[in-house]
């Protein structure tokens, strides 16, 4: 690539979707990347809590190195498993208040709203909430969104759209998630 085809920074709006596998660890490949070269990335997880996935040790590995990159994880797990969303909206809630924080905070080069859509798809977020802030962020801070059922106006709205599809899963012949491969 030559320097005449890269332009000064114009902070991207991406969205990961689909019903295939891959799109929190394209999100997090593109925060290693950009890591990589010397950006400060935050990683704010929506539905996805307490659990202990093998990038969250290698994330916080590259944090620990500077504190350029950190990851938060405000959710409260699958929300379609439970009666009772209250729990679940308002830890949404609270994530999407610390995004909007965070977003003009200055501290931060690209944030990742990690099942960001899952969120909007349970209702546990409006989303006209995800439109302000895409609408509303600075011009130089990289947005990623990503989740599966994307809304219309949200995919309309960003810069880039990749939709994973799911083609073959080891899942539909009964084998069940691997360590390594799905956390």
């Amino acid at each position: 690539m030559s320097n005449e085809s890269v332009q000064e920074k114009k902070g991207l709006v991406i969205v990961h979707t689909g019903d295939g596998k891959g799109k929190t660890t394209a999100a997090l490949g593109l925060a290693i990347r950009a890591w990589g070269d010397g950006l400060r990335i935050l990683i704010i997880q929506f539905i996805k809590g307490g659990w202990k996935y093998g990038e969250l040790k290698t994330l916080k590995t590259l944090g620990d190195i500077d504190g350029r990159i950190e990851v938060r994880q405000c959710g409260k797990g699958f929300t379609q498993r439970c009666g009772d969303k209250s729990e679940h909206c308002e830890a949404a809630r609270k994530a999407l208040q610390t995004a909007q924080k965070e977003i003009y905070s200055g501290e931060w080069d690209m944030i990742i709203l990690d099942e960001l859509n899952y969120a909007v798809k349970f209702d546990l977020i409006e989303e006209h909430c995800v439109l302000d802030l895409i609408r509303e962020k600075p011009e130089d801070i990289h947005l990623v969104i990503t989740g599966r059922d994307v809304r219309p106006s949200v995919a309309e709205a960003a810069d880039l759209v990749t939709e994973m599809r799911l083609v073959k899963h080891p899942f539909q012949k009964g084998v069940k998630a691997q360590q390594g491969i799905e956390f």
